[in-house]
Parts: structure tokens; sequence; C-alpha cells
């Protein structure tokens, strides 16, 4: 496949600053603190104050209400304050609107295409160009229950360093590093992973579809088109790739998703915060995953 052009980190910055001074773009304050469980320093995330609460439970019912009337794709078309620009043919690059990582983006295909479609070789091209212009986590949320909240299919990507730090789980990898699909038998919850090396779009291809055979999603013809045969979710950076099969998407109320299983978990209250400490992240996140 063809080398990709996709926007550059200047191009992400600019339009962040565009963003931001119209008011198309939501940033979220969060108070950040580490527990560290299983030898894994866990980034947890919590709202910073009164307000922001209030504003995430009004998201929440207004996502639920979204969900309840018609459907509308926001990605077709996208507001255009939070474009930032193509990604070959047939993807391009947007802030996520309400974020709680600074430059949190999604990558989305042109056309409409399910989330539970398998991805394509033609996805992980558009992920990798924009991994050549600039250092980032790919994650990917296979299915509501793996914490998509949209049906058009979509990547997402968060800068690295994470809070200037490398992934919490990255130190757990580097030391199972082995040939071929492999388990870090520090990390508690089911998984399996790979190393990738700068791999280009069509070896990481066959190296997801490998991961899903290993946590045992199966793919689903459906009216012709590969799909997820149970949801799952996808870490992918320049060096490695990693795959979790999912059972729910709550834990005692705290939602799980991708960034979870990278180290990074989000809160909205001193309760949910509470939650974690007592069942300790390795816990919750196996209990998110298959057993």
């Amino acid at each position: 496949m063809a080398h990709m052009n996709a926007p550059s980190w200047q191009d992400v910055l600019a339009q962040t600053e565009r963003a931001l001074a119209c008011g198309a773009l939501r940033s979220f304050d969060t108070a950040r603190s580490v527990i560290e469980d299983g030898g894994v320093r866990f980034l947890v995330r919590q709202a910073a104050n009164v307000a922001r609460k209030e504003q995430a439970s009004k998201l929440a019912a207004k996502s639920a209400a979204d969900a309840a009337s018609e459907w509308r794709d926001p990605f077709s078309p996208c507001e255009e304050a939070l474009r930032v620009g193509d990604i070959g043919e047939r993807h391009f690059l947007l802030l996520n609107k309400f974020n709680v990582l600074a430059h949190h983006l999604l990558i989305v295909t042109t056309e409409f295409e399910p989330q539970e479609a398998l991805l394509g070789e033609d996805d992980f091209a558009a992920l990798r160009a924009c991994l050549d212009r600039f250092d980032g986590l790919g994650f990917y949320n296979g299915g509501a229950v793996a914490g998509s909240s949209q049906p058009h299919k979509h990547l997402q990507m968060v800068p690295l360093p994470l809070d200037g730090h490398a992934l919490p789980i990255e130190a757990a990898l580097e030391a199972s590093r082995t040939n071929g699909i492999f388990r870090a038998p520090q990390l508690a919850f089911a998984h399996a992973a790979a190393w990738l090396d700068d791999a280009g779009a069509a070896d990481i291809h066959a190296t997801y579809l490998h991961l899903l055979e290993a946590i045992g999603v199966q793919p689903l013809d459906v009216v012709g088109v590969a799909h997820q045969g149970a949801p799952y979710n996808l870490l992918v950076t320049r060096r490695w790739m990693l795959a979790v099969p999912r059972s729910v998407s709550h834990i005692e109320g705290v939602a799980v998703n991708a960034l979870g299983f990278a180290g990074s978990l989000f809160v909205r209250d001193d309760a949910q915060r509470g939650i974690v400490e007592k069942l300790g992240p390795m816990k919750l996140l196996a209990s998110a995953a298959v057993s």
C-alpha cells in the first residue's frame, strides 16, 4: 500500500487553538493521581470540580436521549472546526470534541463503515501515517461493550508520552518481550500482545488478525463484510499491539474503555475513585475483560 499523507503535529496544535477559540472544543480539567497495583502505576483522572461533574451528568443524559431518538451521524458531516485534515482518501483526522486528555484525536472513515466491522489494512495505514508524523497511542473500542459510543468506524489516538511518562503497561510488556504472540504475566486481565517495531500497514493488519484469534474473537460475516464476533479493545503504538476481549462495559458503575487497559482510568467522583481503590485497577480490568 502506497505511503499515505497525514496532518502534522503542528496542524493538530493549530486546529486545537482555533477550535478552543470558537468554543467548538471542550477540554475538561481533571485531578490526577497514581494507584500502584501489581507493579503497574495506574494513572487515575477524576473530574476536578462540581461544575465539571454536573456537566458530565448532563452530557450523559444527553447521550442517552440522543440514543433513544433518531440517530444522526456526528462524523458525516463532521463539525468543521474540529476537522484537522485528510489522511489519504478514506480517512480524516478529527479533534475529539469532549476531551479529558489533551489533543485526543479521532481517525474516522470518510464514508460510513460500521464500528463493529473488522479493521482493514487501510485503517492501519491511516493510523500508521499519523504515527509517522507524531508519536502516539492508537486505540479502538470494538463495540458498545468495549466503550464505543458511535457506530461510525473510528480509531482514536492520544500523543505520547502520556502526562510526560511512558505508558503504565509498557514495562510489563517489555519484561515479557518475545517473538510472535505473547502474554505479559504482570497484566492480570485477559489479553494477547505482539511487537511491531515500526512494521508497515500490511504486517500490522496481519498481526491484528492473529491477536483477535488469540483472544477468541472470531470474524462474523454480515452481508459480505467481516465483523467482530465479540467485543474487544485494541491498543497500538509504533512498537507493539495489545488486544483485550471484553465481557462488560462497566464495573460497579466505572466505565472501562481501551485506555483503561493502557493504564489510564477516568472516574467521575470520589465514590468511583473509592471503587477503583477498593477493587484495585487490575481486578477491575480483569472483571471487565473476559475471564
